[in-house]
């Protein structure tokens, strides 16, 4: 079965970035059919009055300029919906992710097009999509109490649907960077395509 990878890459480091040298080994791995590729690095847009305010016209009734503000939003959730995998690269800044990362979510957590509200509750609306979270820290432990990047994260894509989570750990690097490299190596190694 051909396999498409949506591999998003949100270090500030573009060069030397530990999650970018394991995220290429992850999609090496996978040996993809296609990859859509997303670098966060220069940044994206924060919502805006005049987004949310498009957001919530119906389609129908946007002007030219609301679709204009919501374009970069479809065209990231476009890239969701054509993979089947993704392969989020993030460091941890101060015990939660990229402000880029996070603006990205915001962009495609939308109602009616990857989640919907039922009478018992949100329902995400990418199901059977895959997602493996490539994850450096200094010193936090991922899955301790005070990580707030991957929790935050596997909850987000929860939330759209995307339940089946792997989480690669390269964290506390400051304490043993090479040990933690190699964990960090060894679970891509040992990760199922």
């Amino acid at each position: 079965m051909a396999t498409t990878i949506l591999r998003i890459d949100s270090s500030a480091r573009v060069t030397d970035s530990v999650t970018r040298e394991l995220t290429d080994r992850v999609v090496s791995k996978l040996a993809p059919e296609a990859t859509i590729t997303r670098d966060l690095a220069a940044g994206l847009p924060f919502l805006s009055e005049d987004w949310l305010a498009a957001n919530w016209t119906a389609a129908q009734d946007r002007t030219k300029e609301q679709h204009e503000h919501l374009a970069l939003s479809e065209a990231l959730i476009d890239e969701l919906r054509a993979a089947d995998v993704i392969v989020i690269g993030t460091p941890m800044y101060n015990f939660g992710i990229p402000a880029a990362l996070k603006a990205w979510i915001d962009l495609v957590a939308r109602a009616g097009l990857t989640f919907k509200y039922t009478d018992t509750g949100p329902k995400g609306l990418l199901e059977g999509k895959r997602a493996i979270i490539v994850a450096a820290s200094g010193g936090t432990k991922i899955g301790s109490e005070i990580d707030f990047a991957t929790q935050y994260l596997k909850f987000a894509l929860g939330f759209i649907g995307i339940k089946d989570v792997d989480i690669i750990a390269a964290d506390q690097m400051a304490l043993d960077k090479r040990a933690s490299l190699a964990a960090a190596n060894d679970a891509v190694d040992t990760l199922a395509a």
